[in-house]
């Protein structure tokens, strides 16, 4: 941690707690909504996509009035407090629109909290070593969701595995998000104040940025959720007991990437990564049907270096940073919402190998997209982050 500074690694811990109560809720949740609540996949997909596009509006929203109005901590403790509050009433839902309506204040106080915690976070980077610290970030993150899986491992071992276990565990989540909202509200420094309020939040030059979001978007668009992997686990006759060991895979991989994979966006560059990134995602996708555990393993790799080479990118070259995280965030919301819809729509109604083939061809047009704009522009802005 040389090098990191105190208020990131405060951060650290509260994306912890925060991801180990997320990660109790999402690998239960396409059990919860298939098998307890007898939904179909294609309601699980309109559940991803609800929860995911109510907050396009808030991220994009947040971040600008972060930046214009130099409003950071704020927003970060009101997000993570919605976000603690929230998850454990669906321990109370009983049918999918009510899981809907939850999982979409839960990401409503996400979406509040990302921008300026990213914000927050490239405030404090050392030595404009922005990889090595939104990977050090990412790496506290992941350790939490790994942590949620072992929990739900342990309880269904030694406790039931049952619907009430289920609900149990969803309650459960109320204590660490309230830890975590604790340690951001009283141990992170708000970010230093500027001299003056910015009246032009928009940047022209944050305009050529967005080439490489949108490749990003259109690749988020076809790859499959993690919950829809789940989903494939069980059907595929994995008992509700081998389901945190999946998770548990996912996480562990990115555990250990995390770090050193942000420091190698610093060192190459963040297009190389990314496009490393995108050979996982194919591959996560492709080896669904052959071995769901390198499955597994390959969609954590494509997750971990992927975010954190385009957070360390929007760190090091953004002029608008909180409006530019919000833009982000906001598209990555509409695009794997749009993309949820359409897999869990095709899965139910024409089946899981077809819904495999539109994946893997939109990922593999998104990857020639990225190498063609690779070979463009190869100048040290888009070579290094």
């Amino acid at each position: 941690m040389k090098n990191i500074d105190k208020n990131v690694i405060y951060l650290g811990w509260v994306s912890f707690f925060t991801d180990m109560s997320s990660s109790m809720i999402t690998t239960l949740l396409p059990v919860f909504v298939v098998y307890v609540l007898h939904a179909g996949v294609d309601k699980l997909g309109f559940i991803i996509a609800i929860a995911t596009f109510i907050s396009y509006a808030f991220r994009i929203l947040f971040g600008y009035l972060s930046d214009k109005y130099q409003i950071v901590k704020p927003f970060v403790v009101t997000g993570y407090f919605i976000s603690a509050i929230s998850k454990p009433l669906l321990a109370y839902s009983h049918t999918y629109m009510s899981v809907a309506l939850l999982r979409g204040i839960e990401r409503m106080g996400k979406a509040i909290r990302s921008a300026s915690k990213d914000s927050l976070i490239s405030t404090y980077v050392k030595n404009k070593q922005d990889g090595k610290t939104f990977g050090f970030h990412k790496t506290m993150d992941i350790a939490g969701e790994l942590s949620g899986a072992f929990i739900i491992f342990i309880i269904f071992m030694f406790i039931a595995k049952d619907e009430h276990s289920i609900r149990m565990i969803f309650a459960l989540t109320l204590i660490p998000g309230l830890i975590a909202t604790f340690i951001v509200l009283f141990f992170v420094k708000d970010a230093p104040k500027q001299s003056e309020k910015t009246t032009n939040v928009l940047n022209k030059e944050d305009y050529k940025l967005l080439p490489v979001l949108f490749i990003y978007f259109g690749f988020i668009f076809f790859i499959m959720s993690e919950q829809f992997f789940i989903l494939k686990a069980r059907e595929e006759g994995y008992s509700l007991i081998n389901i945190p060991l999946f998770v548990m895979m996912l996480t562990a991989v990115q555990t250990l990437v995390s770090y050193y994979g942000g420091i190698l966006s610093d060192k190459i560059g963040v297009l190389r990564v990314m496009l490393l990134a995108f050979i996982f995602g194919i591959l996560s996708i492709f080896m669904m049907p052959v071995n769901l555990w390198l499955s597994f393993a390959f969609l954590g790799l494509f997750t971990v270096l992927s975010l954190n080479a385009i957070r360390a990118y929007i760190s090091a070259y953004a002029n608008s940073k909180g409006f530019v995280f919000g833009v982000f965030y906001g598209g990555v919301a509409v695009f794997s919402a749009l993309g949820a819809l359409i897999i869990g729509y095709i899965w139910k109604n024409f089946g899981f190998e077809n819904a495999l083939l539109v994946s893997e061809t939109g990922m593999g047009v998104m990857f020639l997209t990225l190498l063609l704009w690779w070979g463009i522009t190869k100048k040290p802005r888009y070579s290094r982050a």
